[in-house]
């Protein structure tokens, strides 16, 4: 129980640093190998490693305000040092009138899906992978 509750804060921080633009803080999540798949969104979206993952979730919220929800989560602890995890997740994001991104708005519904690892006594996001059930859009 003490290992998904570690998983389940790692998550928590993870929807506070985006949402906060804390992108040292953000990029500290994920282990060194970390794979970030946002191809759902945007097509090629597959990122590996911290610096990357930090580098096109802050270009991406740049100039916006954003909201990203967690719920529901379902955590297996699969062996001493790994877990894994479907979360239903969804997100509210508006960009400014200067920003430069393509869309006025985002309203999105889906799930992230997820393995963790435990280097020493800290877990990390070793993979996410976004898919969508739903997505409203506003265009500039």
């Amino acid at each position: 129980m003490l290992a998904i509750e570690h998983v389940r804060r790692l998550k928590a921080r993870y929807f506070r640093c985006v949402d906060g633009k804390d992108w040292s803080g953000f990029g500290a999540l994920f282990a060194a190998d970390a794979r970030f798949d946002i191809s759902a969104d945007l097509p090629g979206g597959v990122f590996v490693g911290p610096s990357a993952i930090a580098r096109v979730a802050s270009e991406g919220l740049q100039g916006a305000v954003s909201v990203h929800l967690g719920h529901s989560a379902e955590i297996d602890i699969t062996s001493d040092d790994t877990a894994e995890a479907t979360w239903g997740m969804e997100d509210l994001i508006r960009w400014d009138d200067g920003a430069s991104a393509p869309l006025r708005s985002l309203h999105g519904y889906g799930h992230y899906h997820e393995t963790y690892v435990r280097q020493g006594d800290r877990w990390y996001i070793k993979s996410l992978r976004l898919t969508r059930l739903r997505l409203d859009v506003v265009r500039r």
